[in-house]
């Protein structure tokens, strides 16, 4: 199955570069490039791609709005979002993660990471390049320390064990081989650990592991 995807930057040097490694693919299909924010919804509803690849800073509406608008809480059949961004100037984009946003890259994590991202976010999973986990979620959740959401049924011990890997940007996979567990086993993990968090997706897992002090 072809993925289609719809990149929205307000650099078209960025826009051309990341359209020439994901048309390269053979599984993704570029089905629009647009420069602003505004234009990103219209041309998201019109298109309807599996995945909207945006930038945080763009005019008319930046990359947090755009998520919210496509993917926030309570948006009816939302969209898949990887937002790329630039952590020494984007120390905001922590907001996305409560709008729905399904992934996080560095501008410089290379095509490698994209792609993966890309792929990940279109089967319904989420990477977020361990450098903006380690650095970006810890760095914006210290203001917030302590007002990280209640969790009605405690997790357990080895809840918290996939906890801590997934907020260090580990895959289901690396998770599972550290722990020595079935790759089922991590996804039914997970699974667990959403209900329990009231969280949508292993970024908003990420974002409360690093709020509670679950890591440090």
């Amino acid at each position: 199955m072809t993925i289609r995807v719809l990149i929205a930057d307000d650099q078209e040097l960025v826009r051309t570069g990341f359209q020439m490694i994901l048309d390269a693919q053979q599984d993704i299909d570029v089905v629009g490039t647009v420069a602003d924010g505004a234009a990103a919804v219209e041309a998201a509803r019109r298109l309807r791609p599996d995945v909207c690849l945006l930038d945080i800073r763009m005019p008319k509406l930046d990359g947090i709005e755009v998520t919210r608008i496509l993917s926030g809480p309570g948006v009816e059949n939302p969209m898949r979002v990887v937002i790329v961004t630039t952590f020494d100037l984007d120390e905001y984009v922590y907001g996305a993660l409560r709008s729905g946003a399904t992934g996080f890259l560095l501008k410089d994590s290379g095509p490698t990471l994209l792609i993966e991202a890309i792929r990940a976010a279109a089967a319904g999973d989420a990477l977020v390049s361990p450098s903006v986990t380690v650095r970006l979620l810890q760095h914006l959740a210290q203001p917030a320390a302590g007002a990280a959401r209640p969790v009605n049924d405690p997790l357990t011990e080895r809840e918290l064990d996939v906890v801590r890997l997934v907020a260090r940007g580990r895959t289901n996979q690396e998770v599972a081989a550290e722990l020595f567990v079935s790759l089922s086993t991590v996804k039914t993990h997970l699974g667990s650990i959403q209900v329990k968090l009231g969280a949508r997706n292993r970024v908003e897992i990420a974002a409360w592991a690093w709020e509670s002090g679950v890591v440090s």
